[in-house]
Parts: C-alpha cells; sequence; structure tokens
C-alpha cells in the first residue's frame, strides 16, 4: 500500500463545486482519504476531532474564513504543525503575505490543475509515492 493511501486530507470551501474539483485532482494523484468542510468552522471541529495530515482551505468562506481557520489551528496543539494550503480565487499579494505570516505552507490560485496541485503539495510534504 502506498503513503498516498494513508494520507488524509482535509479540504474545506463552501463551494461544492471547487471541493469536487479538489477531490478530483486529489482522486487523480492518488490520494483518496479525503474529507470534506462546507465552511471554516465545520474545519475546525473537523481538525479538533480527527486530525487530517494537511488542509486544503478556500479563503473566503463563511463563519471561519481560510485565515482564522489558518490561525486557529496554529494556536491548537495537535494540529500546529499540520501542512495548510491556502485556496483563493484572486492572487493578491498582500492576502498571500498575510497567509505567510500566519503560517500557510503554500498558496493554491483557482482553477486548480492537477500539476499544480501535486508541485504545491510536493513543495510541502516530499514526493508522493
Amino acid at each position: 500500500m502506498s503513503t498516498k493511501n494513508l494520507f488524509k486530507v482535509l479540504i474545506a470551501d463552501d463551494h461544492r463545486t471547487s471541493r469536487m474539483i479538489v477531490v478530483d485532482a486529489l482522486n487523480q494523484l492518488g490520494i483518496s482519504n479525503v474529507v470534506i468542510a462546507g465552511d471554516g468552522e465545520e474545519a475546525l471541529k473537523m481538525m479538533m476531532a480527527s486530525p487530517a495530515h494537511m488542509v486544503i482551505s478556500d479563503f473566503n468562506m463563511p463563519k471561519l474564513d481560510g485565515l482564522q481557520l489558518l490561525k486557529a489551528l496554529r494556536s491548537y496543539k495537535p494540529t500546529t504543525k499540520t501542512p495548510f494550503l491556502i485556496l483563493s480565487g484572486r492572487g493578491d499579494r498582500e492576502l498571500v503575505k498575510q497567509a505567510i505570516g500566519l503560517g500557510a505552507n503554500n498558496y493554491l490560485l483557482k482553477p486548480i490543475t492537477v500539476p499544480v496541485l501535486k508541485k504545491t503539495i510536493e513543495a510541502v510534504v516530499g514526493r508522493l509515492q
């Protein structure tokens, strides 16, 4: 069994279509252990109950946005080092700077592609096997 089968990824995005695009891209990379949250608050509860190995979070969500979720996860001891990718439809330098300042590991611009997702994940966790 490859390590990709054991790698659990949480996707937090309030748009179903965006979530499904990311799930499909992860599946194409061989990552099938994926859980989804419809907003930042749900994602935080899921991470506190059963932490994932990586979070891919949209920036703009209700209840808790991506930066608020990141900040909460960085302040919770079991998830303080969990790789976190911020996902956004806008390529705003200030947003990227803010996310990195809060501890984001990388940044994805929508719409994502499988090769870009793979490269972004591997830049954080190493080669996917």
